[in-house]
């Protein structure tokens, strides 16, 4: 019997191929939820792009990258989109967020849409003054539709900083209760400030924390160098002027004039600016790229400061999208910017000049550029969404490739956060958060403004839901606007 069984599976199995069909061919299809059809698949870690391919994505994962032809005979979904030759690729980390103002979580929470309707898939919050309600975000998003949240929750600082909704530490205790907190909350990372932390706590509060298996980021306080603070243990070095200045060749001493008195913090910047040297640079530089620290330069706003005096941003379109609370928080650093004289400003610009030498020089060594915008509440013009664009363009303008801008982006950042398996490719088995372009980004970084779609969570938006997004997050300021 059972070779009559195996002569006759034979036989049907020639029928078949006989018949020009494939085994394949006469199964039922797998079901899926899309099917992102006609697309040019781009692999940012290799610059790679392959034309022809179909995403198939169910639930909140992509199962399959294959060929059309072959995904129309294996798959069937409750929707289709057809990318018709356009670009699809990882959607965009913005790696360096800030919510905040109290009194303001519904205009905060007003960005989360915002962020997505600009292709923004996840977000790395480096502390303000509403810790509790960002952490209790991260696990209930406060809008049907935003980006995955990382946080720091609340900073650790010195005693009466000038920052709001911070952990105050005025010993090794403090920053040991500190990050007993800290771990209860767990916060995805720590973030350490210099308002008037000691420079000695803040070398044992990365110590510490490293030691525990945590990741820190934070501002280098005056007295110790950067190259300390990383040999300490720090993960992330967040504004790119702390790169221009461990460029200094006379770092340390700078730093300690300001710390007497003799400099103001501009005029300190101004003095790392003028003797800033590629060579010392390029070694520091080698150093941090070993102990693999990343640099979230966060350049973008500080540019938009430093030319205040050319642009004062008073007819950004973008303002419509920010809610009055957040815009008057603008107030003080434009405030400040307006009352420097004209030698001031020429300090600044070169300050900014010499600042964005820096980023060659950080690629050259090999350090890791992690993506990211200081936009929110404070940060004047600096768009949460839209600024990331900016960012990316920066980095193009001043000697990375669009690969480069791009990976510092949606792969450095999952790298940072530990969620490479899941992030960072469109890929089987990573999650399906993707950005659908009109153009290819590879060979013109403007092209990540012009999105057809955004997936986020296996949700397809197209173009009009997009649309739909923005005009809704418009009428909301203006009903805020009409409320004051």
């Amino acid at each position: 019997m059972r070779q009559i069984l195996t002569f006759m599976s034979a036989l049907a199995a020639s029928a078949v191929l006989a018949g020009g069909l494939s085994s394949s061919a006469l199964a039922a299809p797998q079901v899926a939820d899309l099917l992102i059809r006609a697309a040019n698949v781009i692999d940012v870690k290799t610059g790679q792009v392959t034309p022809g391919q179909t995403v198939v994505v169910r639930g909140d994962d992509i199962v399959a990258v294959t060929a059309d032809a072959e995904a129309a005979q294996t798959y069937a979904a409750a929707r289709t989109y057809d990318a018709a030759g356009r670009y699809v690729m990882p959607g965009l980390w913005d790696n360096h967020v800030h919510f905040g103002g109290a009194g303001l979580e519904d205009e905060n929470a007003d960005l989360f849409p915002l962020y997505v309707a600009n292709g923004v898939v996840a977000v790395r919050d480096a502390a303000g003054d509403l810790a509790q309600t960002v952490l209790d975000w991260r696990a209930t998003p406060p809008r049907p539709i935003g980006p995955r949240l990382f946080t720091s929750g609340p900073k650790i600082e010195g005693i009466a900083p000038v920052w709001k909704g911070v952990i105050e530490v005025g010993d090794e205790a403090d920053v040991d209760a500190a990050l007993d907190r800290l771990q209860g909350l767990k916060v995805d990372f720590v973030k350490i400030t210099d308002s008037t932390l000691k420079p000695e706590l803040f070398l044992y509060a990365v110590r510490q924390a490293k030691a525990r298996g945590m990741k820190t980021s934070g501002h280098i306080p005056m007295g110790i160098t950067v190259l300390e603070a990383a040999e300490a243990g720090l993960s992330t070095i967040e504004h790119l002027s702390y790169l221009m200045k461990a460029g200094s060749r006379d770092e340390a001493a700078i730093s300690a004039d300001y710390l007497a008195g003799r400099y103001t913090y501009a005029e300190a910047m101004a003095q790392y600016a003028a003797t800033f040297d590629p060579d010392t640079a390029r070694r520091v530089y080698r150093r941090l790229a070993e102990l693999g620290v990343m640099a979230s330069p966060t350049q973008h706003g500080s540019s938009t400061l430093a030319w205040l005096d050319r642009d004062d941003h008073s007819h950004d379109q973008e303002l419509a999208y920010i809610g009055p609370g957040i815009r008057g928080t603008y107030g003080w650093r434009v405030e400040r910017a307006a009352a420097a004289t004209p030698e001031q400003v020429e300090a600044r610009h070169r300050v900014e000049a010499t600042t964005l030498r820096t980023l060659p020089l950080l690629r050259e060594a090999g350090v890791r550029v992690l993506a990211g915008t200081d936009a929110g509440f404070l940060n004047a013009f600096n768009y949460p969404g839209f600024s990331l664009h900016d960012e990316l363009a920066l980095y193009v303008a001043n000697g990375l490739t669009p690969r480069e801008a791009l990976e510092a982006s949606v792969i450095n950042g999952p790298a940072l956060m530990g969620v490479s398996d899941r992030y960072g490719a469109v890929a089987s088995g990573r999650a399906a958060d993707l950005i659908v372009l009109d153009a290819n980004p590879l060979t013109d970084i403007a092209a990540t403004r012009r999105i057809n779609a955004v997936v986020r969570d296996g949700r397809l938006l197209d173009r009009a839901e997009l649309d739909g997004l923005l005009a809704d997050i418009r009428a909301r300021v203006q009903a805020h606007e009409a409320a004051k």
